[in-house]
């Protein structure tokens, strides 16, 4: 099952450097049985791309948490078996955690198949995002419209070799 792991590019180094996405349990997006009824859709990339835009909404969650990260969204693919990958049941059907699993053990980093990063001159209106998110949830339209800006920009898709130089370890 593909599952797509929010983080940051601090977060990203971090799991370079320890080899492993995680601890466990890892938040992750993924075609879940709410996510189908939600999107209406029986096109897999369809779905998948859905579950990485959800994703992508939840790393820049992360980022309007950590006001020190570079302001790029960024989701790792990641295969894991079947069964690995659970929705919490109680939450299948708040809009809010729609696509949302839990990846019970921490994930190897090797089992990436891809990572997807905003580009460079994304940041500035991630930045705006980031920063409109509070007042988004509390139902101002006017900043749900720049958080909805951020998508406007399309994930870049990286190789897994392409981890060290995203994150400045290349040296």
């Amino acid at each position: 099952m593909r599952v797509y792991v929010p983080l940051t590019l601090s977060g990203l180094a971090e799991a370079y450097k320890t080899g492993e996405l995680g601890p466990g349990p890892l938040v992750a997006y993924a075609v879940t049985p709410a996510l189908r009824e939600w999107y209406l859709s029986d096109d897999i990339e369809e779905l998948e791309y859905a579950a990485l835009n959800r994703a992508a909404l939840a790393s820049l969650r992360l980022l309007a948490a950590d006001p020190e990260a570079v302001r790029r969204r960024v989701v790792v693919a990641v295969d894991v078996p079947d069964g690995a990958a659970v929705a919490d049941p109680d939450r299948g059907l708040d809009p809010a955690a729609l696509g949302e699993v839990r990846v019970a053990p921490g994930v190897a980093l090797a089992k990436a198949a891809a990572v997807h990063v905003d580009a460079g001159d994304a940041e500035d209106d991630v930045a705006a995002g980031a920063r409109a998110l509070e007042a988004a949830d509390g139902g101002d339209d006017d900043a749900q419209f720049v958080v909805d800006g951020t998508e406007d920009h399309e994930l870049l898709w990286y190789a897994t070799q392409e981890i060290a130089n995203l994150v400045g370890l290349d040296g």
